[in-house]
């Protein structure tokens, strides 16, 4: 490496990158997941198109293993504990009881209907049985769901990865198995020890936060970083699941009220978008397209087998004990999209050297393009089909907080979005809690320090200086505003947010 071969790499990374970011725009038009994009490019970048050859099974898998840390840590720093507290029953037994009926009739189906031996079946109905919170997510972020719905589907993400993770690697290096019993022992002690070890980052580390003064505000986002890939190393050193470690961990800190709360999630925010565009491109290269040719019908029956039998299966007996409404259970199945987690699991083999293992490799890619192609654009539709969710819904408001330390207060940014029920409200109607008050306005450019009697309008931004005490509370009226009016104070919403 010279610095003139540094120079041209630079350019290419850099010219990549705002490729790739300016791909998000025809993404959230489109509909379509951003990994399908970002796939493209790595795949035209690739032998069959620019020519770069790339096929470094091994070193994808430990960039891929490096990109889920990130990106699980993301997820988790951004899951709010009150949302998905009530799912996580629910999204425990997808991620466990469900995991185990995909990948057995996953697996079935690529016996029989395909001619695939049992050992590649079974590691394919693991690999694709594990479902992606971005790839979900970027889809379902124009849908206004149920927070129990939402609540378990980002739950579920975040959990299924460990055992799906356990599973392949077994599979890969210790076949036959012998003992059933043994395995599943192990995957119970595996997910155990990483959820203890989560916790216990997550603690000690939001309590560290909390307490340590650092010298500059930008130290606190690289800080909170660093805790979260702790979890990930300290879980897999004890030879628990480091990648639910992780994810624990960042749900623990990301509820733990830590200083400057929205740099952090920016911060991480902005790593996670470079691990997916990364780790995505870099998926793209490690593919051959030309030699998929012989995999896409076998790719589209195991694909079916997954979509229409499987998931739904899967869904219907971990969701049996909840009662969970039939209309429910069918988004929740249509919702079970792929993502990079199956093509990185898809390495393993490959790495543990195991017969056909490229075919493997070939069948989940070609399986997450197609049914993501198929599902990702149908979701919205699906939902408004089941009468899921409210179209006219307020969007909720964007809220960001900077600590005042000194003067042991916040400020909080609100920004009026479209939808919201927040337009046409006075300033004296927002009833705000004593100690917090709207200090500005910003209109179309132009600030101003409002009146009571100001009307508030779509597009405002607004700087709310509430007291330590009453920040949680001022935050919640806001909210409670946005989506009820002004009247919110005597609707359910209203009253259970401001409590």
């Amino acid at each position: 490496m010279t610095v003139d071969r540094l120079n041209e790499l630079l350019l290419v990374c850099a010219a990549v990158l705002l490729i790739a970011v300016a791909a998000v725009r025809l993404s959230s038009r489109s509909g379509l997941p951003t990994l399908l994009i970002y796939l493209g490019i790595g795949v035209a970048i690739g032998q069959d198109g620019l020519g770069v050859k790339f096929d470094n099974a091994g070193l994808t898998q430990v960039l891929g293993y490096a990109a889920l840390v990130v990106i699980l840590a993301e997820g988790g720093l951004g899951t709010k504990w009150r949302e998905i507290k009530p799912a996580v029953p629910a999204a425990a037994a997808l991620a466990t009881v469900g995991i185990a009926f995909s990948v057995g009739v996953t697996a079935a189906g690529g016996h029989y209907l395909v001619g695939l031996d049992w050992r590649q079946s079974i590691i394919i109905g693991a690999v694709v049985s594990s479902t992606d919170a971005a790839a979900v997510f970027s889809v379902l972020r124009r849908v206004p769901l149920p927070t129990r719905l939402t609540g378990i589907l980002e739950a579920e993400s975040g959990f299924n990865d460990a055992p799906v993770v356990i599973l392949v690697v077994a599979f890969s290096e210790h076949w036959p198995v012998h003992n059933w019993g043994v395995l599943l022992g192990e995957i119970i002690l595996e997910l155990a020890i990483g959820a203890v070890v989560g916790i216990a980052v997550g603690l000690l580390g939001a309590y560290a936060m909390r307490h340590v003064a650092l010298p500059a505000s930008g130290l606190y986002p690289i800080a909170v970083m660093a805790i979260a890939v702790v979890a990930y190393a300290g879980g897999a050193m004890a030879h628990g699941s480091g990648f639910l470690a992780v994810y624990v961990a960042s749900v623990v800190l990301g509820n733990a009220k830590l200083p400057h709360r929205p740099a952090t999630r920016g911060f991480a925010e902005g790593l996670a978008w470079i691990a997916q565009i990364g780790l995505f491109v870099l998926l793209g290269l490690l593919v051959t397209p030309h030699e998929l040719g012989d995999d896409i019908v076998p790719a589209i029956v195991v694909g079916l087998v997954l979509t229409m039998v499987a998931r739904p299966l899967s869904v219907t007996a971990s969701l049996l004990p909840f009662r969970t409404p039939f209309r429910e259970q069918v988004l929740i199945s249509w919702a079970g999209l792929r993502g990079a987690v199956p093509i990185v699991l898809a390495t393993i083999p490959m790495v543990a050297k195991v017969e056909q293992s490229e075919r493997v490799f070939n069948i989940v890619f070609v399986l997450v393009i197609v049914y993501t192609l198929v599902q990702g654009p149908t979701l919205p539709w699906i939902a408004k089909a089941l009468r899921i969710g409210d179209p006219g819904a307020a969007e909720d408001l964007g809220i960001e907080s900077a600590p005042l330390e000194r003067l042991r207060g916040h400020l909080l940014s609100v920004r009026i979005p479209s939808r919201s029920r927040m337009h046409g409200v006075e300033v004296n109607e927002l009833r705000l809690p004593p100690g917090a008050a709207v200090t500005l306005v910003v209109r179309e450019g132009k600030s101003f320090v409002p009146l009571p009697t100001t009307v508030l309008r779509t597009g405002d931004e607004l700087l709310v200086v509430a007291t330590d005490p009453v920040r949680d509370r001022a935050e919640a009226r806001l909210r409670a505003v946005g989506r009820g009016g002004k009247l919110a104070g005597w609707l359910e919403s209203g009253r259970e947010t401001s409590r």
